[in-house]
């Protein structure tokens, strides 16, 4: 009592507020307390906010339990009928405010976390997050620990201070800074922009992390910061650990003939590449051969990874981290180092290569009648561009012209057959950039999509899906393996698309699956002539779940697929590595893989992948802007393509660009109805949908927020 009667009234520091807190709650260990009881209690002139703060700072250091509604209580071992603690791991995705959402894949919806409740986690961190309030449907909860950190590296600006140096990330939502001590600074000067890679993580959240500085950035050179500060952000980089460059260098590239006499030798069949003009790495190419009685043999070749890259070697290790290569707009980060991907792995041309092979035999209508897997040795004939493969097609003349032409046809009928059984086909638009040799955008178009680019894509389905379907049905129960799974698009999401597309006359049925399918089917059919429609086609993605990978077969609804997984790419995809191995060893006998395993992985790769996505797509959007900068004041064809309550936003039809036209700029007061298609003058009358053709004028372009601002012409 008498230390109750000595802090009355008074403002606790924060060591003897947390102090005081301990005490009180172990002393009556079955009291479950929020920040307000505690203030009464305690009588106390501390705000609640700081008491909050303390006892999320002893929750954080498992002193005291988060129960529910804000409430506390000692952490004690052994209490009896305690009032269970939910918690669940996830990944951070942080909004500008700083709050942010975790997702677990435990839960059916994601977990809102107030800023000052974050622990400083940063976006695509994994986390502990602990269930406290409920607001209606929402959850809430507080990050009680910080498992793994999306990243180790960041860009920023170098400041002194009185005593030490610190750095100040360029990206505003990270929530610290970085201690730099005199041996790490690498000769750094005050204002220098530069790349800090962390030396050691606080215990104590609210203490910052120290780093080293790596590189010192060329203050002019705003683009080589810009993608740096992508990469870094999102845990990439450009750069392998010094072990990982020397075991690359030590690999072998000679393919001995006892490696030969293990493997099908298959250097006398036709065999080409057909890949992007500015490819480095092929992975993978395609053999054709005519067998009897009208039949083809079709193989699909596959860089031969595994052969090169051993479990657990630091190399594996680095590319399980990674999990992906990610693709900027001037850049690449790859996965595996430049001697793998470019070079040992690549197919190319008029050299010997190996493989892993999925060899079909089919009839002219495409059915296969037989299948075979296993390890290959090939020869590639011919290395195409997708532009000279087409030419091919469309000339019927020049290298391989009958062999392209029955892949072809054969890859048309494929594509009918999953088109027809359910398969999701979506009309999307990608851009490639123009650069100059200071790597500023000077043209921006959109990638035209030829009928080599689909031809390329149908066979590897094949193969992913064929490759799934053998090790899924192999031997009961079935082998566990990391299928690419895609769920049923969400019924809400699909309700509002529905009503959105009776805007332009189309009744989309969603009752059932199938009538999903065919609702999607009818929409890619008739956008083609309609060009509210294929702007609206566009729009579907936003109702589909997100695809990723599983130990759990859900099949793939986009594909219409009972198995699939992902077998083609694993030069630039670890979850490729993981199928290559388990069926290499089940082609062998019976292997099973350990699940629990397999589950983590999962999840860590699937995060990789949306972490890489992101860092594309900004990357995409930092160079529409740089772009657009150029153009104040000139006037493009546009598209609408969302409203807020405060404008417009507008799509540029050449280059992709988003804008917002602020309601403000159009003279009258417009009302936005709750689905957000439309927009009605009050006055006027005058009235816009998504997918109105618009003209607009380009009146600013801020690269720091990534925002445009647009102004209607006509």
């Amino acid at each position: 009592m008498a230390r109750g009667r000595s802090i009355k009234g008074k403002k606790l520091p924060a060591k003897q507020l947390q102090q005081v807190i301990l005490k009180t709650l172990a002393a009556q260990p079955k009291k479950r307390l929020h920040a307000k009881q505690l203030i009464k209690k305690l009588k106390i002139a501390n705000s609640r906010s700081s008491v909050q703060d303390a006892l999320e700072a002893l929750a954080a250091k498992g002193q005291i339990t988060h129960v529910k509604d804000g409430k506390f209580r000692s952490a004690r071992k052994g209490l009896m009928h305690d009032e269970p603690v939910e918690s669940h791991h996830g990944y951070m995705d942080l909004t500008r405010s700083g709050a942010g959402y975790v997702i677990c894949d435990t839960l059916d919806q994601d977990v809102y976390v107030p800023a000052r409740r974050t622990m400083k986690a940063m976006n695509g961190d994994r986390v502990v997050v602990q269930l406290g309030k409920r607001y209606g449907k929402r959850l809430e909860g507080v990050v009680t620990k910080i498992l793994e950190r999306s990243t180790d590296r960041f860009v920023g600006t170098f400041r002194w201070s009185k005593n030490f140096a610190f750095v100040v990330p360029e990206n505003d939502a990270i929530p610290f800074d970085i201690y730099v001590h005199p041996e790490h600074q690498a000769k750094a000067q005050e204002g220098d922009v530069v790349l800090v890679s962390i030396l050691s993580w606080p215990d104590n959240h609210r203490q910052s992390p120290t780093g080293k500085v790596e590189r010192i950035f060329d203050a002019d050179d705003g683009h080589e910061i810009k993608m740096e500060s992508i990469l870094s952000d999102h845990g990439f980089s450009m750069d392998f650990p010094p072990l990982v460059e020397k075991q690359a260098a030590d690999l072998v590239g000679h393919i001995s003939a006892q490696e030969i006499s293990r493997r099908r030798d298959m250097r006398k069949t036709v065999t080409f590449t057909i890949d992007p003009v500015n490819a480095k790495d092929f992975d993978d190419a395609i053999s054709f051969r005519m067998v009897e009685d009208g039949r083809f043999e079709v193989g699909i070749h596959i860089a031969d990874v595994t052969h090169y890259v051993k479990p657990n070697s630091a190399i594996d290790k680095e590319a399980l981290k990674r999990a992906t290569s990610v693709y900027l707009v001037d850049r690449t980060a790859p996965m595996l180092p430049e001697v793998l991907s470019n070079e040992l792995c690549s197919l190319r041309p008029d050299e010997d290569s190996l493989t892993f092979s999925a060899v079909f035999e089919m009839d002219k209508n495409a059915k296969v009648k037989s299948r075979w897997f296993g390890k290959t040795i090939i020869h590639s004939d011919k290395r195409f561009t997708y532009e000279e493969a087409q030419e091919v097609l469309d000339s019927g003349q020049g290298p391989l012209h009958q062999e392209l032409s029955i892949v072809a046809r054969l890859s048309r009928k494929l594509r009918k057959k999953r088109l027809g059984k359910g398969g999701i086909s979506f009309n999307s638009t990608e851009y490639q950039f123009e650069l100059d040799d200071q790597k500023k955008p000077i043209a921006i178009k959109a990638k035209v999509q030829q009928e080599t680019n689909a031809l390329i894509e149908d066979l590897m389905l094949l193969a992913n899906r064929e490759v799934a379907h053998f090790l899924a049905t192999k031997s009961q129960p079935p082998i566990p393996l990391v299928f690419r799974v895609h769920d049923e698009p969400d019924p809400q999401k699909l309700a509002e698309y529905a009503i959105y597309l009776m805007e332009f006359g189309f009744d989309f049925k969603h009752d059932t699956p199938e009538q999903i399918r065919q609702s999607f089917a009818q929409l890619h059919e008739q956008a083609k002539t309609d060009e509210h429609l294929l702007f609206a086609e566009k729009s579907a993605v936003r109702t589909m779940a997100k695809a990723v990978y599983s130990p759990e077969n859900i099949g793939h609804f986009g594909l219409g697929f009972e198995h699939y997984a992902h077998f083609t790419s694993p030069i630039r995809r670890y979850a490729d590595v993981m199928v290559h191995r388990i069926l290499e060893y089940n082609l062998m006998g019976d292997f099973r893989a350990d699940k629990v395993e397999l589950e983590a992985r999962s999840k860590h790769i699937s995060n990789q992948e949306r972490k890489a996505t992101d860092a594309e797509r900004t990357s995409v959007k930092f160079k529409q802007i740089e772009f657009i900068k150029e153009f104040i004041g000139e006037e493009f064809e546009g598209v609408v393509s969302g409203f807020i309550d405060s404008g417009m936003f507008v799509t540029l039809l050449d280059s992709g660009v988003d804008g917002l036209v602020g309601f403000d700029k159009l003279g009258e007061v417009f009302e936005v109805p709750e689905n957000r298609l439309s927009a009605r003058a009050n006055k006027s009358g005058t009235r816009y949908r998504v997918g109105d053709k618009v003209r607009v004028k380009v009146i600013e372009a801020r690269l720091e927020s990534s925002e445009v601002d647009f102004d209607i012409v006509s």
